[in-house]
């Protein structure tokens, strides 16, 4: 070369040296080794026509603080020129470049994730094998009855109708039956059951109401011919209504219903009594209020007067308790039976319960094991449908009523139909149309307590003033608060589950 250099220890280079890539820092240069301040450069006009000579054969490629393309770095950052092909001070070896340590954190950010991703996965691998677990044990519980269905099919051509499109009406009987584990609840008669308790249930098309109607054990009512279990036929009999669960299981009561209301039943649950209490103990009790002590053996319930919170036991107590408490009639039963289920439909929709899965599990896992449905019924899925459509019905539209009925002329220690109140109260049902509820002494008086069978409580007030005034109406569907419309809401005497049984 022409022009010579000097490196950043001031020794002249060497051509030879430079031209082989080695090298051209001497060795122990206090420059090198040290990081020192170089010494000063040569002219920086010098730079561009020396590093023009400069070619990729002449440049050392090991050169230390040398950049690819001849760059020149100086080592500490404190050089203030540049040489000709070279750096005019000495730099430290360059520490690693961004590329390995880049590739490193790289590598590391997607192990982490590719652990992530796979705990993720096996979390929700986990959950969705519980979740359909749950799943099926809660269908597993249900028991579904085809014999009943079987039944109500070979006599389809004498059910009636249904009349509104997306309505449903469930008749939900509770059995009285004592075999199995209910036998301590009284005398088993070989197996024989009889419905305790039977309400129809009936879902507005516009899921906007609720209304169970309660049909007296003791009414007497035309029952049809039906299949006995000994595959033998009863005779049509006008007779207590519970004798048809008797004589001919759910498919006999269910024809019994529907002779006598017109009302079309779409499906039927059988609960009994373990699975009541359960139901109830699920849901960490329910609380009333009573104005006088129960002491009843028979019911196996001793309770003091005031407030309490009922578990299982002495909540099933309580709805079947009868001799002991008040008037000792089967009427004062049912009006006790509607205001429990009330309140128990209340606890259900708190947020207590459905948004906690802890503890809307256990009322699932109770209210399963205590179903026997109609094969439409019959999966968890289609009771979730149910569910689903009234879960968003206020609990003041959640109404309970007992058919009008008055004592029985030819023996007063049975019931009979109050007409027309109870075929205006079968049409309202069976045509979709709104009613009303409001507890007896307001809608007659103090002259319309309960005098043992409640003929006056459940008059229907076509024309009373209180349904003019739009009591118990809703969203102007019928001709209340002066609205025009065919007639006023009918009322009867009843509860809803808003209803604080301790403030009545």
């Amino acid at each position: 070369m022409d022009a010579d250099v000097t490196e950043s220890a001031g020794t002249p280079a060497d051509p030879d040296d430079s031209a082989a890539g080695e090298d051209q820092t001497p060795e122990g240069s206090p420059g090198a080794e040290r990081g020192e301040k170089p010494a000063p450069e040569t002219a920086s006009e010098s730079t561009p026509k020396d590093a023009s000579k400069n070619t990729p054969e002449d440049t050392p490629a090991s050169a230390p603080g040398s950049a690819p393309g001849g760059e020149t770095r100086s080592g500490s950052g404190t050089g203030s020129g540049s040489g000709s092909g070279s750096s005019g001070g000495a730099a430290p070896p360059p520490g690693p470049g961004p590329g390995p340590t880049l590739d490193i954190t790289v590598k590391r950010k997607r192990h982490w994730l590719r652990w992530t991703a796979l705990g993720a996965s096996f979390v929700v691998l986990v959950a969705a094998g519980a979740g359909w677990w749950l799943y099926k044990k809660l269908d597993g519980n249900i028991k579904t009855d085809t014999s009943a269905a079987a039944e109500l099919k070979t006599y389809e051509k004498e059910r009636p109708a249904s009349v509104v499109h997306d309505a449903e009406n469930i008749l939900l009987i509770g059995s009285d039956s004592r075999a199995g584990d209910n036998r301590k609840y009284g005398r088993d008669d070989g197996g024989s059951q009889r419905s305790d308790t039977t309400i129809l249930l009936h879902l507005a098309a516009n899921r906007k109401s609720a209304t169970a109607m309660s049909i007296p054990r003791d009414l007497m009512a035309n029952i049809p011919t039906c299949h006995k279990s000994d595959k033998t036929s009863s005779k049509p009999q006008f007779s207590q209504f519970n004798s048809a669960f008797e004589l001919g299981g759910t498919a006999c009561t269910i024809r019994t219903v529907e002779k006598m209301t017109g009302i079309r039943i779409d499906h039927y649950m059988v609960v009994d009594f373990n699975g009541f209490k359960d139901m109830v103990d699920a849901v960490n009790g329910v609380e009333i209020c009573l104005k006088e002590p129960i002491n009843d053996t028979a019911a196996h319930l001793k309770l003091p007067a005031g407030r309490q919170k009922l578990d299982g036991e002495q909540a099933l107590g309580y709805v079947r308790v009868r001799k002991s408490i008040g008037n000792g009639s089967d009427t004062e039963r049912m009006d006790r039976q509607q205001q429990f289920l009330g309140a128990l439909v209340n606890k259900v929709q708190s947020n207590g319960v459905l948004l906690n899965p802890t503890r809307l599990y256990p009322v699932l896992d109770a209210a399963t094991k205590a179903l026997t449905t109609d094969p439409g019924l019959d999966t968890l899925k289609d009771l979730y449908e149910l569910v689903r459509g009234m879960r968003n019905v206020p609990t003041d539209k959640v109404q309970f009523l007992t058919v009008p009925r008055q004592p029985y002329a030819a023996n007063r220690n049975r019931d009979e139909l109050v007409q027309p109140d109870a075929d205006k109260l079968f049409k309202q049902l069976r045509d979709d149309k709104p009613l009303a509820v409001v507890p007896a002494d307001q809608l007659n008086g103090d002259d319309g307590k309960d005098t043992g069978h409640g003929k006056a409580s459940e008059h229907s007030q076509d024309e009373d003033s209180d349904s003019r005034s739009g009591e118990g109406s809703t969203d102007g569907e019928s001709g209340a608060t002066g609205a025009p419309g065919p007639s006023p809401t009918p009322t009867y005497s009843g509860n809803n589950a808003a209803t604080d049984l301790c403030k009545q």
